[in-house]
């Protein structure tokens, strides 16, 4: 059993690792000496040698570093995931509403993984429940089986939906079944993806 808290928690000693820290440091500034990078983070080339012939891990160069480049502070520190990780391509951000009492509500934003998405991200919104956040698309021309967000006079809900023939539709919830014409409801998002 683990007696640590956090899940992707990395135990650092500070008296080793710090050689090959500081090569990885000299790499991701893109230097080719450390006198260049001694000289970089205004330190003096003793100061560096010292701590490379030790073996002392340079924390406080490694977080300065990050932030000055954007390379990964795991990868600087303990060589393990890629070295760049470009939130801008690899996160994503999705306007989220609140359903509650069958009224939606602006609740700030989803930041998501773009591995877990189709491709087509055009019209796409998070939406909350007290069960379930669902990611739905919107503006879609075919209605068709599935998870969708409706409204009924007014009030919001996310039903199974299942289309019938003669422009009829089955509803269904946990509690109920409706079966009606498809223009008696508002149709308004399909579920893409639902996360519990």
């Amino acid at each position: 059993m683990s007696t640590s808290k956090y899940p992707s928690e990395i135990k650092i000693n500070p008296n080793q690792g710090g050689k090959a820290a500081i090569e990885r440091l000299v790499e991701a500034y893109g230097f080719t000496t450390r006198q260049a990078l001694a000289d970089h983070l205004g330190v003096s080339k003793s100061t560096l040698a010292n701590r490379y012939m030790r073996d002392t891990f340079p924390a406080d160069w490694i977080i300065q570093c990050a932030l000055d480049t954007g390379v990964s502070l795991r990868w600087l520190s303990t060589s393990e995931s890629p070295m760049r990780v470009d939130a801008k391509t690899q996160i994503i951000s999705f306007s989220k509403q609140k359903l509650s009492g069958g009224k939606l509500h602006e609740n700030g934003y989803l930041l998501f993984d773009l591995t877990l998405l189709p491709k087509d991200l055009d019209e796409i919104s998070a939406i909350e429940t007290d069960d379930a956040t669902y990611l739905v698309k919107h503006n879609l021309n075919e209605i068709n089986d599935g998870l969708w967000l409706i409204s009924i006079d007014g009030i919001h809900s996310v039903r199974e939906l299942i289309r019938l023939p003669n422009n009829r539709i089955m509803l269904e919830s946990t509690s109920s079944k409706l079966e009606c014409n498809i223009n008696d409801i508002s149709i308004i998002a399909k579920v893409i993806m639902t996360c519990k």
